[in-house]
């Protein structure tokens, strides 16, 4: 698949991405540097409907989504594209690729939460910054899916 195309390919799922769905099973939660003023949420959800959460302490007045998936503890795998980084694997999904948005394949959708609501990310992990109580949010979802639902709200610790 060529870049444009992933790119296009992306985009267009990201455009799609809606807020809403049905309430699935509570996610797990942890916080990494609990004690610091502010925290930010990483939740996952997977394929099958499980999930996890983290959370991560942070002094500034912001965080950067690298940083927060790299403190979070989660395990991911991303990729390098002209348009930034994209991720194609978290927590061991899927288990193995030799790409990271394969045609007709599931591919990770990206959530930012502001505020209580998730919206689509607009851009890749690595421009969001979140503030206190923000959150990344990735779901595994079919391409197929023109409007995948976000994974749950993180549990605020």
């Amino acid at each position: 698949m060529r870049k444009h195309q992933i790119w296009a390919s992306a985009t267009l799922a990201l455009a799609f991405a809606a807020c809403g769905g049905s309430a699935p099973p509570s996610p797990t939660s942890s916080c990494a540097n609990a004690g610091a003023p502010h925290h930010a949420y990483v939740v996952v959800e997977h394929m099958s409907g499980t999930s996890l959460q983290k959370c991560v302490g942070f002094d500034g007045d912001t965080i950067g989504g690298q940083a927060l998936m790299d403190q979070s503890g989660i395990e991911y795998q991303a990729q390098t594209f002209s348009f930034g980084k994209a991720v194609c694997q978290v927590d061991n999904e899927p288990a193995q690729y030799s790409e990271c948005f394969p045609q007709n394949k599931p591919y990770w959708a990206l959530f930012v939460d502001a505020g209580g609501t998730w919206a689509s990310a607009t851009n890749g992990y690595t421009d969001v910054k979140l503030h206190d109580k923000e959150a990344l949010g990735w779901h595994y979802v079919q391409q197929t899916d023109p409007s995948p639902a976000p994974p749950p709200l993180p549990k605020q610790s």
